[in-house]
């Protein structure tokens, strides 16, 4: 099947369309719901405000992402890194980032046991 320039909402239920492929494409609005997007390929994309629960990110790979005010709750956070990020007013659990790091890195890193 191919949509080509038109604008039509669509309405999927119980489909297959794995393998499909979208350029340029408008989904604004879109709700999406039990949707396996597993080893897709997105870049380009524009998810501001968006919300996302109850979803498996693991092993997810964000780079060169706005994140700004992300707002991240009741998430496994096992095994995330974040390198050469910008954390000016990030806090966890209330405390700012910058200074969990400072402190850290003034010597009071954690001892092995």
């Amino acid at each position: 099947m191919k949509i080509d320039r038109q604008k039509h909402p669509l309405e999927a239920h119980e489909a297959d369309l794995s393998g499909s492929s979208f350029d340029d494409v408008n989904l604004s609005g879109s709700r999406f719901h039990n949707i396996n997007l597993s080893g897709g390929d997105y870049s380009k994309i524009n998810l501001s405000g968006c919300s996302f629960e109850d979803a498996n990110m693991s092993g997810w790979r964000v780079r060169k992402a706005n994140l700004s005010g992300l707002r991240v709750e009741d998430a496994n956070l096992a095994g995330a890194s974040i390198v050469n990020g910008r954390l000016e007013g990030m806090t966890i659990e209330g405390i700012p980032v910058t200074e969990l790091l400072a402190y850290w890195r003034a010597g009071h890193e954690a001892k092995p046991q």
